[in-house]
């Protein structure tokens, strides 16, 4: 029985549209950030710390504006809208990347982006929760965030053959990413229907005690679990410049992460399909227990075996964690509270991020590679022991 091709074909055409969009806005994102963190160290001259906290602002930034994103998506009842300005805004920002003369530009233009990825983020999450049977949803995150993850490995692809072919031409590079962008943008545009509201349903103020209440006790359990997660899991930006210890030609290191995003696009979709049949908390645990692997081997030596190998295993992680994540708020949130339930969950990842990357890039600068990854594996010891203490949230 072909059970995987069934699942698929259950899952509706609106998931393959947001799956599509995001990865067509992935190729476009990682085309610049596989190259961003060499960008500002050998061409602007930047500090490993500097990048922890660009690193760590943008991605944070981009966190805590889904807060406000989600609420309001669930405030109008409409989703797709905000969707394709949070797009919009990540496609025109490409340029700037292209034109920067220094670190103050590069600064703005990750904000800017990152703002953009922020206010489509928590809607187009909610829209996947709101378009998909209860029983398909984890294979439905899964599902989108394979496609995601396609675009995610595409993209440094497509900048090492342009690099390759251009003579190191950071900037002509940041040019070319401004078009999957743009077709990202169109293809949303075109491509989704939004489902109707649903009848009698009044608009209201979604941060309310009274709603607040209505996000339980297990809502809360995701949000903090997913908060020591991203602690334990700081900027892949540190993946690119351990590749860079370990002598790999400047034009060749974004294959660090086209690895990476090979394994996670790969593992997301079964793992996801997984999480519809078995316990979340056993699969969290193991996508932690892979991470502290992950970092070990990271930690071990920058030769770029043992750095691919390192990388493979984070992306192993992802593919368990991300959906299943996802897939956990939309089982522990009231359906008209969805886009803010997203929201919080991801404001306590961003505060997470920032912490951990400006702490990466601390150790990194003051103690060397080794102690950033070894740190990231003693966070990973803390999130285990939260999650045998922790309430059952689900399953």
């Amino acid at each position: 029985m072909a059970q995987p091709t069934s699942t698929l074909h259950q899952i509706p055409r609106g998931i393959w549209v947001l799956g599509c969009v995001s990865l067509l806005m992935d190729i476009s994102s990682e085309m610049v950030h596989s190259l961003l963190p060499l960008f500002m160290v050998t061409v602007l001259g930047a500090s490993a710390l500097s990048v922890g906290i660009i690193e760590g602002l943008a991605e944070s930034t981009a966190l805590i504006v889904k807060v406000f994103s989600g609420t309001l998506s669930d405030y109008l009842g409409k989703r797709k809208g905000l969707a394709l300005l949070g797009y919009g805004l990540g496609a025109l920002t490409k340029p700037l990347f292209a034109i920067a003369p220094g670190m103050g530009m590069v600064l703005t233009a990750r904000l800017l982006d990152r703002v953009g990825k922020g206010i489509r983020g928590a809607p187009r999450d909610a829209l996947v929760a709101d378009i998909t049977p209860p029983h398909l949803r984890g294979a439905a995150f899964g599902l989108r965030q394979s496609l995601d993850t396609v675009g995610a490995f595409t993209g440094p692809l497509l900048a090492v053959a342009l690099m390759l072919l251009w003579a190191n031409d950071f900037r002509a590079v940041f040019w070319v990413a401004v078009v999957p962008g743009l077709m990202a943008v169109v293809l949303l545009f075109v491509g989704l229907h939004e489902p109707p509201p649903q009848p009698g349903a009044k608009r209201s103020n979604p941060i309310t005690r009274h709603n607040l209440r209505s996000l339980g006790p297990a809502y809360w359990w995701v949000v903090g679990i997913g908060a020591v997660f991203t602690l334990a899991r700081f900027s892949e930006a540190f993946l690119v410049l351990r590749a860079q210890q370990g002598g790999i030609p400047v034009a060749l290191v974004p294959l660090v992460m086209v690895a990476m995003n090979i394994v996670y696009a790969a593992s997301a979709y079964p793992f996801g399909k997984l999480s519809d049949r078995m316990g979340h908390t056993q699969l969290l645990a193991l996508g932690l227990l892979v991470l502290v692997a992950a970092d070990l081997v990271l930690a071990y030596s920058s030769h770029w075996g043992v750095v691919l190998a390192g990388v493979a295993l984070w992306g192993v992680h992802m593919g368990i964690t991300q959906g299943l994540l996802a897939t956990m708020v939309a089982a522990t949130a009231p359906p008209a509270l969805r886009g803010t339930a997203y929201g919080f969950f991801n404001l306590a990842s961003g505060v997470a991020l920032l912490l951990a990357s400006v702490l990466a890039g601390l150790l990194w600068d003051r103690l060397g590679a080794p102690a950033t990854f070894y740190a990231g594996a003693g966070l990973c010891g803390v999130a285990l022991l939260a999650l045998k203490f922790a309430p059952h949230p689900s399953h």
